[in-house]
């Protein structure tokens, strides 16, 4: 079976690169057009893009897809396959060609955007990719097939997005195999228990030390690597990577510990403990290398 694979982020990326590794007839992509990131605003191709180049892949890039069927007409393939595309596909684009989605969540659960990063910030013991038939209404159609899998509490977002994008891929191998052999059996999605996801923005990186010590490692786990997460220490606004919730201690709110080995901070519940951090225009170093040269915030109270 011919696959038009559609994806433009990091984790299409995971996904088109498994699917190529694992021997799927991948014809051609679309992802998004070059845009300016960063400082200097030089416009940057997609990861999806780079990698097709890289291997000699046909690549088209998309503006508006409901805008560009004649570009896809002059493609030859069976089907397509979305990965975190960020286009809201046409009817005449389904109706077309058959057309699936990977969707890292276990649907209904976590439809829209930011599946991963919710499940992290929630705390989720467990979390799972979903094949589903695409539909008009985002993240609705017809599932095809799921796995689940458990979330330890300790992986962070980097290393969740490539667990989830392999995993994806290997479910939608499995999916085309029984499409081309007949044996796939669409199951309508529960739309009562459907729950849904936002787009995070910089201002959900704001730790606030009221919170709980669990509630902030888990909003470090879910944006730090890709939102950003901040403290505001002194004047400046630092960066907070890593932590780890430390239940058993007892810490006045908001306090930093005096211990000069270890970043520990008091939280609304239990104690927090910064691993990783990076100052305005510094390099990312230890919460103890930071206590060394910023003795002055042992003892005092950061709210």
């Amino acid at each position: 079976m011919k696959v038009l694979f559609l994806g433009s982020s990091q984790f299409s990326y995971i996904v088109l690169k498994e699917l190529i590794d694992s021997g799927v007839n991948i014809v051609g992509c679309i992802t998004r057009i070059d845009k300016p990131e960063g400082r200097g605003h030089k416009l940057m191709e997609s990861k999806v893009k780079s990698y097709a180049k890289e291997i000699g892949l046909p690549c088209f890039e998309s503006k508006k897809l409901k805008d560009e069927m004649d570009m896809v007409k002059k493609i030859d393939y069976d089907i397509s396959l979305v990965a975190s595309f960020g286009q809201i596909l046409s009817s005449e684009f389904l109706d077309y060609r058959p057309s699936i989605n990977v969707h890292p969540s276990l649907l209904p659960k976590y439809r829209g955007p930011s599946p991963i990063q919710t499940a992290l910030l929630n705390g989720d013991k467990f979390t799972g990719v979903t094949i589903m038939k695409v539909a008009q209404k985002v993240d609705s159609g017809d599932i095809l097939m799921q796995e689940k899998i458990d979330l330890p509490q300790d992986l962070y977002y980097n290393e969740l997005e490539k667990l989830l994008g392999e995993k994806g891929a290997h479910l939608a191998k499995k999916v085309i195999d029984e499409m081309e052999e007949g044996k796939v059996k669409p199951q309508p999605q529960d739309d009562d228990n459907a729950t849904f996801t936002k787009k995070f923005t910089k201002a959900d990186g704001e730790l606030d030390l009221r919170d709980s010590a669990l509630n902030i490692v888990n909003r470090l786990r879910a944006l730090s690597e890709n939102v950003g997460c901040y403290l505001t220490i002194g004047d400046e606004k630092v960066k907070i990577y890593k932590a780890t919730a430390l239940n058993d201690l007892d810490l006045e709110k908001g306090k930093v510990d005096t211990n000069k080995k270890r970043f520990i901070i008091g939280t609304g519940d239990g104690a927090l403990e910064i691993l990783s951090l990076q100052s305005p225009s510094g390099k990312v170093i230890s919460g103890r290398d930071y206590l060394n040269g910023h003795h002055e915030i042992l003892g005092s109270r950061l709210l």
